[in-house]
């Protein structure tokens, strides 16, 4: 984030485009300040290249900028925001993402290959010889999505206590776990109710009687299983006393972000006041005293400078006398214009009058 506001303030905010010894103006607050619009483009400002090393350079919002960075056109400047946004957890994911997700403590989602989404609090994360990520284990409310949308059965008081789940392909498949149909299943003996075997690449090892096989868009996302044991090596990954368990399918984590994919279902969303528009009804004599302040206007603006002062206050003074500010409205023109002298002292009179009795005015 800090990167990436570091490119957001020297471009949008402070950017120059052109060449280091012409370059022009672009940047929002350099163009919003009289001061550096006029300073910038000395020699006393330092020009420097954008390029993607510009994330590196902090900055100083409470001073002038010492620096500036010159973009010399603005193809240049999306091809080095794009570089930015394929290093960024959202593209990259893999082990890199779910890193990213564990630094943070708090809600974000995994995204696997077959484009099931885990959101919840990510805490752990096993690897294999080659580094890659193979299994995943999330703490506290977790719930499971597709396209942002909640799986029906996989909300966050299903799976209050967390998600843990394997990375990867079958051994001795060549094949994307998620591409599997209903026939490359039956090859590993994976079908309901059967009491199934399941050997990872990585080596971890799945044992339990499947009870759920869920696809979305011909995509195999989830497999579920009671009596279930997972292994790696000589640690229990998950015990078949915990209950039921929903195993995620997927060869890779193809994306990280932080958040929730469906929101709505993961969080309590913000209670919506029921009162929508507050529509003012105004009386005749509202409309009147508004038809008043039009005429003031028409004044002030010099479109009818023909309107006599004295009927306004004649007015003001018959059906609204409880209104002051047009008075005060009335006196300004009075002392600008210098017109209609003899209001002068009514008009004063009144106010002193209104101030008398309510001293906050």
């Amino acid at each position: 984030m800090a990167r990436l506001t570091r490119l957001h303030w020297w471009t949008v905010e402070y950017g120059l485009v052109g060449t280091l010894d012409s370059p022009k103006i672009y940047g929002a607050g350099i163009l919003s300040s009289i001061g550096e619009a006029s300073t910038c483009l000395s020699d006393a400002v330092k020009k420097i290249q954008y390029d993607f090393s510009t994330q590196d350079y902090a900055f100083d919002i409470t001073t002038k900028q010492p620096h500036l960075f010159v973009v010399d056109n603005f193809k240049t400047l999306i091809s080095v925001l794009e570089k930015f946004a394929e290093q960024m957890a959202v593209r990259v994911g893999g082990l890199q993402g779910i890193q990213q997700a564990i630094e943070t403590d708090n809600t974000a989602t995994l995204v696997y290959s077959s484009g099931l989404q885990v959101s919840g609090v990510c805490t752990e994360v096993l690897t294999d010889s080659s580094n890659n990520p193979i299994f995943l284990k999330t703490t506290g409310k977790t719930n499971l999505a597709v396209d942002n949308k909640e799986l029906d059965g996989h909300s966050i008081e299903y799976h209050k206590d967390g998600f843990s789940s394997p990375i990867g392909n079958l051994q001795n498949s060549t094949k994307p776990f998620e591409e599997f149909t209903i026939e490359d299943l039956a090859k590993f003996n994976i079908s309901v109710n059967n009491e199934v075997s399941l050997t990872f690449a990585s080596g971890i090892v799945v044992n339990g009687i499947c009870t759920e096989i869920k696809y979305n868009n011909d995509k195999l996302v989830l497999l579920t299983f009671k009596e279930c044991k997972v292994t790696y090596n000589d640690t229990v990954l998950f015990d078949p006393s915990w209950g039921t368990y929903d195993m995620a399918v997927g060869s890779t984590i193809c994306s990280v972000f932080s958040g929730a994919a469906d929101k709505n279902a993961f969080e309590q969303p913000t209670a919506i006041s029921k009162t929508r528009v507050i529509k003012v009804n105004y009386s005749d004599a509202d409309k009147a005293l508004h038809l008043l302040y039009q005429k003031v206007r028409d004044i002030r603006s010099h479109e009818n400078s023909d309107i006599d002062i004295a009927e306004i206050w004649q007015e003001l003074q018959k059906n609204h006398a409880y209104d002051w500010l047009l008075a005060v409205e009335l006196l300004e023109i009075i002392l600008d214009k210098k017109v209609n002298r003899e209001l002068e002292s009514a008009v004063r009179s009144f106010l002193q009058t209104k101030t008398d009795s309510n001293k906050s005015l």
